[in-house]
């Protein structure tokens, strides 16, 4: 008698449960998981925990092949085309550069993105309605955020007109990110001052710049880069006395002095849906591309002490986070 049929008897004797069997014959999805950055991040985990409230566990019914660039854009082909190789079900990818990349390397294997700016203007995607081919996700695509960051500055320091800006340099959505926050500032009379960077050496270099061109905040565009060098850009920022609109933090203490934005958590956490409905037969074509639902707003009062800033009542009270 063969295990197959071993186990089928002893089912019928009662010996072992349905679900055992369920679980042997059942299916071990295979994700690819390509990302811009050099490891895992709290937005990550919340993709894994959402996979797990879906009923996937790595080791019993899924397999996550991770491939992270370290901040390299140029290596993000490469790792794609041996995802593609390993013949994964899906591949999940974080930063619209990998998203790109995935997409160059197959047009058949499904791709959800977790978070992309701009994916149509990327390419990505026909329409965020209909996204088309085999690519489909969640966008912080929002031409709102810009404004809206600029406005916290300001109620923080009124009298603010020149603010510097620290942009991705090479950035597939730099030129969108640039757009919007040149459109917002016009309106409120700011003048910037762009920085593009895309490796730690030369931050030093953009920071003595800054001063020189006497800018009273920052506001640092939310990339991969910048998450991997938040610790430098948030301790230059803290040398030069510039108040900083940081991006995503990676914890409470990683927020420079303030953080408005979607929450990642959130995105990566919904990622997870998309990637159940595949598993279970929807087309990406068929899936529209989301935007973000909940916003957050994180004050460092720490950080806003050491600058001799005073932030207003009204805007503690909004906030979804304040640091003491």
């Amino acid at each position: 008698m063969n295990r197959r049929e071993t186990v089928l008897a002893l089912v019928a004797l009662g010996f072992v449960p349905l679900t055992a069997t369920a679980q042997q014959a059942g299916k071990v999805w295979r994700i690819g998981f390509l990302a811009l950055g050099s490891g895992p991040r709290e937005y990550d985990k919340a993709f894994i925990e959402g996979l797990r409230s879906l009923g996937y566990v790595e080791g019993r019914n899924l397999s996550i092949e991770y491939r992270w660039a370290a901040g390299k854009a140029e290596r993000l082909p490469e790792l794609a085309v041996e995802l593609v190789r390993l013949k994964v079900d899906v591949i999940v990818t974080v930063a619209t550069a990998a998203s790109a990349a995935a997409k160059g390397a197959t047009g058949t294997i499904p791709i959800v993105f977790a978070m992309a700016a701009d994916p149509v203007g990327a390419g990505l995607v026909a329409s965020l309605a209909r996204p088309g081919g085999n690519v489909t996700g969640l966008s912080v695509q929002s031409t709102e955020i810009a404004a809206k960051q600029l406005q916290l500055i300001r109620e923080v320091l009124p009298k603010a007109t020149r603010i510097a800006i620290l942009a991705y340099k090479g950035a597939l959505t730099v030129s969108l990110f640039l757009e919007q926050v040149r459109a917002a500032a016009k309106t409120m009379g700011i003048t910037l001052f762009v920085h593009e960077v895309n490796e730690a050496e030369p931050l030093t270099g953009a920071f003595a710049a800054m001063e020189r061109e006497r800018t009273q905040a920052l506001l640092v565009q939310a990339s991969p880069f910048a998450f991997d060098h938040r610790e430098r850009i948030i301790g230059l920022a803290a040398q030069h006395r510039l108040a900083t609109m940081f991006s995503p933090p990676a914890s409470m203490d990683t927020v420079g002095l303030m953080y408005y934005g979607p929450s990642g958590q959130e995105m990566h956490r919904r990622a997870a849906y998309y990637v159940d409905r595949i598993f279970k037969g929807a087309k990406p074509s068929d899936l529209p591309v989301e935007q973000p639902t909940k916003f957050e707003l994180v004050i460092n009062l720490k950080t806003a002490k050491a600058l001799g800033l005073t932030i207003p009542q009204s805007l503690l009270a909004r906030a979804d986070e304040v640091i003491r």
